[in-house]
């Protein structure tokens, strides 16, 4: 039967054409359509207003991105199948239908312990149960267990389809241009060697540029410290609020939300009637609980949900060393002084955040040359420190509120 292909308009590549029923069916489906409701970058918005947009569009780029690496592919003589190639698409539309309300910043909150990735994958196989086995080829390319290794590599891999829209589009809605890079021409030069993913020689200053822009937008955006701040804010309310359940503590407002942080999931196998509570939450829910929390009797909710929604955010300071006990103690101190706040851990604390551009392992980048020899990229570029590059940036963070009226 002829399916008459549905067309969604992008900002950022134009028309998006939809290829297979069962791939509308998948974007109709309730738990595919809640990621309207969840956005790309979490809190980013209160420091780059234009970053409202959401995991919907991001999944829906990613498809087209993956739908123009087939086509490239299969011009230059790839054999991908019918089924191979739907498969890839799923793969790839699916792989972030795990993500919590806004994005990263509540993960591990609502299911602890349990990264999205996690959450993804039973959704995904939940989906499978409900389509007749319909995504089991999508499941193997998804958790890396088909025999083309490359179908992988371009769902998760260090340049793959989800990287690729996410720099794209998270750099168009935040203005941010150092992340704005050339995707077509990164496309137009993939190919597969021995089953493995490879690029052409020609591509490899487009690569360098994805590779600094990866880097940059990590540090100028997805770790700014503002926005750092304010993802600390809501994960110290939720961490106060399990604590406060622990205690007895009786709200009935959202109760998925109060059963959700109660559970101690520790295995990958989520049930089913949780993996539901999980998909009725959105953003939507938590701010409902964060300006409820405005007016509540507990010190610590009431001035933490206060500096979220008022955007009164802590101070934070960022290096490359740890603080030391008597840089802490003397914020501490401060606050005690100023203020008759308690559990003053909750308004001074220290953590760290890390970030690593390339990692020089199996999954390392590999160009192909004329004369069909295959190289890591750390093997052509000598005017970069891959050593630098491969290696984990750790920087920490001290927060402190700014003054007591921040509080």
């Amino acid at each position: 039967m002829h399916f008459n292909k549905t067309l969604f308009n992008d900002p950022i590549y134009g028309f998006i054409s939809i290829e297979s029923k069962l791939i509308l069916e998948l974007i109709n489906h309730k738990f595919f359509q809640r990621l309207r409701r969840i956005s790309q970058m979490g809190l980013s918005n209160l420091v780059y207003p234009g970053a409202h947009h959401t995991r919907f569009e991001h999944a829906l780029g990613s498809l087209h991105l993956m739908q123009k690496v087939i086509y490239t592919l299969k011009h230059k003589g790839v054999l991908i199948s019918k089924d191979e190639n739907e498969a890839m698409q799923i793969a790839i539309l699916l792989h972030d239908i795990g993500h919590g309300p806004f994005s990263h910043a509540t993960e591990n909150i609502l299911l602890k312990e349990i990264n999205h990735e996690i959450i993804s994958l039973n959704i995904i196989k939940l989906l499978n149960e409900e389509m007749k086995g319909k995504l089991s080829l999508a499941i193997e390319i998804f958790t890396n267990k088909y025999k083309r290794k490359f179908m992988y590599q371009l769902v998760s891999g260090q340049i793959d389809v989800d990287r690729l829209d996410y720099l794209k589009r998270d750099s168009f809605y935040t203005g941010v241009a150092e992340g704005n890079i050339n995707v077509e021409r990164i496309i137009t030069m993939m190919n597969v060697e021995s089953e493995k993913l490879v690029f052409e020689s020609k591509a490899l200053h487009s690569l360098e540029k994805f590779l600094l822009a990866r880097r940059l937008m990590y540090w100028q955006v997805y770790l700014h410290k503002t926005s750092l701040a304010a993802e600390l804010i809501l994960e110290k309310l939720f961490q106060r609020y399990r604590d406060l359940i622990k205690k007895g503590y009786n709200d009935e407002s959202t109760p998925k939300i109060k059963t959700l942080i109660s559970l101690n999931l520790s295995n990958q196998k989520i049930p089913n009637e949780i993996l539901n509570y999980y998909l009725e939450i959105e953003d939507y829910e938590v701010f409902f609980l964060i300006k409820n929390w405005q007016k509540n009797d507990d010190d610590v909710l009431r001035n933490l949900s206060n500096q979220l929604i008022k955007r009164r955010l802590p101070k934070i300071k960022i290096q490359d060393h740890p603080f030391t006990k008597n840089q802490i103690d003397t914020q501490l101190q401060s606050l005690k002084k100023n203020s008759n706040v308690e559990n003053q851990n909750f308004y001074v604390f220290t953590g760290s955040i890390s970030n690593q551009t390339y990692r020089s392992d199996n999954s390392q980048i590999f160009l192909k040359d004329k004369v069909g020899l295959v190289k890591p990229i750390n093997k052509l570029i000598d005017y970069l420190d891959f050593k630098e590059f491969s290696e984990p940036i750790f920087r920490y963070y001290l927060c402190y509120p700014k003054d007591i009226y921040s509080l």
